[in-house]
C-alpha cells in the first residue's frame, strides 16, 4: 500500500490524516474477539454510534422519490466500455424518474452518478470507512459516509425499488447475494435483481443452474429471482413494471 493512499480517511462525518490515521477500521475493531475483555464495556457504547448511523441514513434518505441502487466495480476505468454502460444506465434510469443509489466511489459507481448527474436526476452516493483511501465521487449530490458495512447496506436496499449489478468484485457479489437471499426469504418484495453484462454473470449463471440448481441446493424459482441482459432499456423497464406492480398498476414516480 503506498503512502499516498494512507494519507487521509474518512470516519463517517470525519475526516482524520496523519498522526490520527487509526491502525484498523470501525468495522474490524467491532468485529474483533482477540486480547482483553475490553469490548465487554466498549461494545454497549458502540451501540449508540451504531444507531446515529442509522438515524443519518434514514434522515437523509427518507424523502427520496423511487431510488435504485447501481453496483460495480470500483476499479473500472473510464475509457473501460463497462463504464459507459454504467453512465447509460444512469441516465436512463434517472429520465425514468428514479434516483441512483451507488457506494459512492470510482469506477462504476462514479459513471452511474455521472449519468444520473448529466440527466438531472439524483445522484447519491453512501461511501464506507476503508483501510485505504476512498472519496466520494464528483458526481455525488447527496452523500453519507457510513462506519459500518451493515448500516450502509441496510440504506441500498430499504430505499431501492430494484437493483443493478455490472461486472464488479467481491463487494459486487457480497451485495448480489445478499440482496437475492432478502428476495428469496421474503424479506423484501417486488425487487427487481438486475445483472447487466452476460459477457460477465453469464458464467456465474450457468454455474448457478448447474451445479446450485442441479444439486438441489437451490429451487426452480430461486433462479428466476434475476435477469441477465445487454440492454439497459429492459432493464428500466423490468423496474418500472414491477413498481407499477407493486402500486395497483401506478408507476410511483
Amino acid at each position: 500500500m503506498s503512502k499516498a493512499s494512507r494519507e487521509e480517511r474518512r470516519q463517517g462525518p470525519s475526516l482524520v490524516r496523519g498522526k490520527f490515521l487509526p491502525d484498523s477500521t470501525y468495522d474490524e475493531r467491532l468485529l474483533d474477539r482477540r486480547g482483553s475483555t475490553e469490548w465487554l464495556h466498549m461494545d454497549p457504547w458502540r451501540v449508540l454510534r451504531i444507531q446515529a448511523e442509522f438515524v443519518e441514513g434514514f434522515g437523509q434518505l427518507g424523502e427520496l422519490p423511487p431510488a435504485v441502487t447501481v453496483f460495480g466495480s470500483a476499479r473500472t476505468r473510464p475509457d473501460d466500455p463497462d463504464y459507459a454502460v454504467g453512465e447509460t444506465l444512469g441516465k436512463a434510469l434517472a429520465e425514468a424518474g428514479y434516483a441512483v443509489i451507488t457506494g459512492g466511489g470510482p469506477g462504476i459507481m462514479e459513471a452511474a452518478n455521472k449519468g444520473a448527474r448529466q440527466a438531472g436526476g439524483i445522484s447519491v452516493g453512501l461511501g464506507i470507512e476503508l483501510p485505504f483511501e476512498q472519496k466520494l465521487n464528483d458526481y455525488v449530490d447527496l452523500g453519507i459516509e457510513f462506519r459500518y458495512f451493515f448500516v450502509r447496506k441496510t440504506m441500498f436496499v430499504k430505499y431501492a425499488s430494484g437493483f443493478v449489478a455490472l461486472p464488479g468484485g467481491f463487494g459486487t457479489l457480497d451485495e448480489l447475494f445478499e440482496a437475492l437471499t432478502l428476495v428469496q426469504t421474503r424479506k423484501v418484495t417486488s425487487f427487481p435483481v438486475i445483472l447487466l453484462g452476460s459477457h460477465f454473470w453469464g458464467g456465474l449463471l450457468d454455474w448457478i443452474r448447474d451445479t446450485l440448481l442441479s444439486t438441489g441446493k437451490i429451487s426452480p424459482r430461486d433462479v428466476d429471482l434475476m435477469t441477465v441482459t445487454d440492454d439497459v432499456d429492459e432493464a428500466v423497464r423490468i423496474i418500472a413494471e414491477s413498481d407499477r406492480e407493486r402500486n395497483g398498476g401506478r408507476h410511483q414516480v
